[in-house]
């Protein structure tokens, strides 16, 4: 998975840019955890439990995404994907919303989670 951080130079902010497949991993971080220690420190609190069998599964639901961490991987999805209102697609378009759905969710291992998440904090405190 490649990804990098930089500072957006009109605002500021700390932006995080993933590769194609797990693009949405950059918003999440910019929206759902941010300069916010304790967001990171609670993420990272949760994969420990997840891992140690403290729990089975975390489920952190955002503003905007949902992080559900268990002991395999960790899935962001965006929120917009999970409301349910399921309406029947046609066959011939059932292509175009599998691709639409893959920019809506993004899974990693745990390690490369946490890798993420350490490298994001280091970045946003430099």
């Amino acid at each position: 998975m490649e990804y990098q951080y930089a500072n957006d130079p009109i605002t500021g902010h700390a932006k995080a840019t993933f590769s194609l497949e797990h693009e949405i991993l950059g918003p999440w971080l910019e929206v759902e955890v941010g300069n916010d220690n304790e967001r990171l420190s609670n993420l990272l609190v949760a994969i420990d439990d997840v891992e140690h069998m403290r729990e089975t599964e975390v489920v952190i639901i955002g503003c905007e995404y949902t992080a559900n961490i268990s002991r395999e991987d960790v899935v962001i999805q965006a929120n917009t994907s999970l409301n349910g209102a399921e309406s029947p697609i046609p066959e011939e378009l059932m292509d175009d919303v599998d691709n639409i759905d893959a920019g809506f969710a993004a899974s990693c291992g745990t390690d490369d989670f946490r890798q993420i998440l350490l490298s994001w904090a280091k970045f946003i405190k430099s």
